[in-house]
């Protein structure tokens, strides 16, 4: 895709696409897949993204689940067109990078096509990750013979090849995920786990990472050598514990500030902090955010030059009782609690939640709720009606002050 079709594609979607456009493309989809059903449910001037567009910020989702069930889920394909100005690919180094001499594109590739059909824009996330890693990496990472040299001409050739191959048709890449750990102890605050194959809880693999090797300067050169292989893409930094008023939290948000000016002092061709709103709909109820406290990190990151992305957007109730209208207003009481400062924030460009449907939610695998029933942190349910959550999106994208 040359460079003027791409900003052209762009500058539509962040104006908000014709109602005449968006009906022309469902109807040749919804055609192939004959669901008239559908056609009679969609709504096309309040959809999510034409509510966000008429206000300048782009709404999308991640479709979540596995790729494969996506792809034959045609349902929840309709309501994802429907609803999403952008979707995020999943690059995770597991599946696109399964073994150290083979990259497989394949499903990543599928998704920058159904994208592009449907008039999408796409986000990959996330090029250098902690977390999800294959296992020869992990071997790398823990051989005592492997030198920094090695790590450092395995992230330039990686995310060359990566970024390379999807240049002028990702609109923002997550570059690096999660860098941050002030737990382990670096003055800098970054991640520096050396304990070799033990494994954290909630199963996540602990083990030497890229800042054991490189240090912060890892963190420059991905950003640098992504913006070399596709130099007119979003670049984003992604975080969590970002967003309530409790001392860990507070102390990550100075942590990310300060990473941020690092960043900044070095021209780090950086543009964008992302930060990741994995809500606690019982923190909202026990009025642990604190409003002013978000909306000053919001301006100190714009006061940064720097754009800002509410990035993945979910809002757990698994501490909430059982009774399902408590919870849906509970999470929906959490997104607004949230959009309606961010979106007074002239900084912040998108709003993308971490899954469209209930169907599908990483959170019913790692954060169940003790007695077992459904998860339900997402705008839609498990059967693909709209939930308060989905209310809640909307009327903040009414409320936002304009871009």
């Amino acid at each position: 895709m040359s460079h003027n079709r791409y900003q052209h594609r762009r500058r539509n979607f962040l104006l908000g696409l014709s109602s005449i456009a968006i009906t022309t493309s469902l109807s040749k989809f919804l055609s192939k897949v004959d669901h008239k059903d559908e056609l009679k449910r969609i709504s096309y001037n309040s959809s999510l993204k034409q509510l966000a567009a008429d206000k300048g910020i782009i709404y999308g989702s991640y479709v979540e689940g596995d790729y494969q069930i996506f792809f034959e889920d045609l349902r929840f394909q309709s309501l994802f067109i429907q609803e999403c100005a952008l979707l995020i690919a999943g690059f995770q180094w597991t599946r696109i990078y399964p073994d150290a001499n083979n990259f497989d594109f394949t499903y990543t590739d599928k998704l920058a096509e159904f994208a592009a059909e449907n008039q999408m824009l796409l986000r990959g996330q996330s090029l250098i990750y902690h977390d999800y890693q294959p296992q020869w990496l992990i071997d790398k990472f823990q051989n005592s013979d492997t030198t920094a040299d090695e790590i450092r001409d395995l992230l330039v050739n990686s995310i060359s090849t990566i970024v390379g191959r999807y240049a002028g048709q990702v609109h923002s890449w997550i570059v690096v995920n999660e860098a941050i750990n002030l737990d382990d102890g670096r003055q800098d605050g970054l991640r520096d786990t050396k304990l070799s194959g033990a494994r954290s809880v909630n199963g996540f693999a602990k083990y030497p990472t890229w800042h054991n090797f490189l240090g912060a300067d890892c963190i420059d050169l991905a950003f640098r050598t992504a913006a070399k292989a596709d130099p007119h893409a979003i670049l984003a930094y992604n975080d969590w514990g970002l967003v309530y008023d409790i001392p860990e939290e507070e102390a990550k948000r100075r942590a990310v500030l300060e990473l941020l000016k690092y960043l900044k002092s070095k021209n780090t061709p950086i543009h964008a902090l992302g930060i990741q709103s994995h809500l606690g709909a019982d923190r909202h109820q026990k009025a642990l955010f604190n409003p002013a406290k978000f909306r000053q990190f919001l301006r100190d990151v714009a006061n940064l030059g720097l754009k800002i992305i509410i990035s993945e957007l979910d809002a757990h109730d698994r501490n909430l009782p059982s009774n399902i209208t408590f919870r849906d207003r509970a999470v929906a009481k959490a997104y607004s609690d949230v959009l309606s400062v961010a979106l007074n924030e002239p900084a912040v460009i998108a709003v993308t939640t971490w899954g469209l449907s209930d169907r599908y939610t990483w959170l019913s695998w790692h954060s169940p709720r003790q007695d077992n029933l459904p998860l339900r942190p997402l705008p839609y349910d498990d059967k693909l009606k709209p939930k308060q959550a989905r209310k809640a999106l909307a009327s903040s994208f009414r409320n936002a002050s304009k871009r």
